[in-house]
């Protein structure tokens, strides 16, 4: 490698941080990774409890297919075909109160018979939903580092579906499901986040899933992170952990470099900030640098909820159960104070023999809140009412899958809750967001700004705005 003498210095050491880090070494610069806690990848996170591996990210992974979308951009940061992938038949069963339950294949041609022999009243919404699916499998992404040079035979195959793109993306998921009067399939669309966002953003996640493109890679995420790692480390790139940012050293409206919590300087020709943009711009920049529209977006712009994650380790093989369920309460589990949850969705994580001993099984559940501030202040104002509230809203969820499992409540070996708070605590996210912004009907596709005005040397990885901003999570 020829290095150009110029120095980067990252903030954060999630994905984007990483996958920047990559780049900037290929370009010739000496890069310095700097990340909070003693691990990298930020929400693309699994731990260890005991001999269990608990997972918070990775559902699929886009690019998982040789020569499928996305999947050059993953060999450009990492070995991925180190990584093993499994793509799984089913997406997610729907269960009613009632014993009802409604299965989301991957492959679109089983996913249709099956929609069309529960539901035959709604056959010309289910065959136009199919249809979107078939017909978004051919659509390519545009390279976002190129211009119209690079890009312009994509644009010529995608032009077909551009009205199909465009009328998806004006629609929420919730007017999407109002299409279908099967109750559990007018679900799939409506509920929670998935309700408010862009119908675009599932309809082109089960395009992918059906060309075998958006596959679970064993290990979850941190098998992906492991990889990025080994990059950098073969690039002479540098991560150091415990190593908190506390200020973005400016002189002259240039970043110099930053200052980290314990008092040390570390100087540099550029600064990336791939932490959260409320933290960066707000904490780590004192407010300086934002103009009207920036203000606007943050007082405005609507956030994915936050969330609480109930683990658990079972000592019974649940092969036989569904690796994703979504299960209809018959009363509301009640999360915090403002927030209560009329279906559950848990993952069985059968299909990843890393995650548990032979014949034991992790599960987890992710319960989704908006009100960060109870837990934040919990945690910090009454640690014995923090961990008692942790205990009754694990005991509620392993009461709703024992009611499917019975028996499982005697098999738990550990049960572990993270809460907005430990979002928050592990990764800064602004009220403990997980995804930050929603994709909301009519949105632009076009990235937000990587640059802040009147600060030089500078950038930021908002959500989109670069190469290796994938997706990584279940909407």
């Amino acid at each position: 490698m020829v290095h150009n003498g110029k120095k980067i210095v990252i903030i954060g050491g999630g994905i984007a941080g990483l996958c920047t880090a990559v780049y900037a070494l290929k370009c010739g610069y000496l890069v310095e990774v700097l990340e909070m806690h003693d691990m990298a990848g930020g929400l693309a996170m699994s731990w260890r409890r005991g001999p269990y591996t608990f997972e918070t990210c990775l559902h699929w992974l886009v690019g998982s297919r040789p020569n499928g979308e996305f999947h050059d951009q993953w060999q450009e940061v990492a070995d991925i075909e180190k990584l093993t992938f499994v793509n799984p038949e089913e997406f997610v069963r729907i269960e009613a109160q009632d014993g009802d339950s409604l299965t989301i294949y991957t492959h679109v041609d089983r996913l249709e018979a099956e929609l069309l022999r529960r539901a035959p009243q709604d056959a010309a919404a289910i065959r136009d939903f199919t249809h979107s699916v078939r017909t978004l499998g051919k659509f390519r992404m545009l390279d976002p580092s190129g211009g119209l040079a690079d890009n312009w035979l994509n644009m010529l195959r995608d032009l077909p579906i551009f009205p199909l793109l465009r009328k998806l993306s004006k629609m929420s998921g919730e007017e999407y499901g109002s299409r279908f009067s099967d109750p559990l399939l007018k679900s799939f669309f409506s509920t929670g986040d998935i309700g408010k966002m862009s119908a675009i953003a599932m309809i082109l996640s089960l395009a992918w899933m059906n060309s075998g493109n958006a596959g679970y890679c064993i290990g979850g995420s941190q098998a992906l992170i492991g990889l990025i790692e080994e990059k950098i480390a073969s690039l002479g790139g540098k991560i150091r952990f415990k190593s908190k940012v506390d200020r973005i050293l400016v002189g002259y409206d240039t970043a110099v470099g930053v200052r980290l919590a314990g008092g040390e300087n570390i100087m540099a020709d550029w600064v990336i900030s791939a932490a959260d943009g409320h933290a960066t711009i707000f904490d780590l920049l004192g407010g300086r640098y934002l103009d009207a529209a920036i203000q606007k977006t943050y007082d405005e712009r609507e956030l994915f909820a936050s969330y609480l994650q109930v683990s658990l380790g079972v000592a019974l093989d649940l092969r036989q159960q569904p690796a994703m369920l979504s299960r209809f309460l018959e009363s509301p589990l009640v999360v915090d104070p403002g927030t209560e949850l009329r279906n559950l969705s848990l993952r069985i994580f059968h299909f990843d023999p890393t995650f548990a001993p032979a014949g034991k099984t992790a599960v987890t559940s992710i319960l989704p809140t908006r009100n960060f501030e109870y837990w934040r202040d919990l945690r910090h104002n009454d640690p014995a009412a923090y961990h008692a509230q942790k205990h009754r809203v694990a005991d509620a969820v392993i009461a709703v899958l024992e009611k499917r499992v019975p028996g499982l409540r005697g098999a738990i070996e550990v049960v572990d809750v993270s809460t907005p708070a430990t979002v928050f605590r592990y990764t800064a996210n602004w009220k403990g967001t997980m995804e930050g912004w929603l994709v909301e009907p009519g949105a632009s596709f076009k990235p937000l700004p990587n640059t802040l005005p009147g600060l030089k040397q500078f950038m930021m990885l908002a959500n989109g705005s670069c190469r290796e901003a994938v997706f990584l999570r279940a909407p």
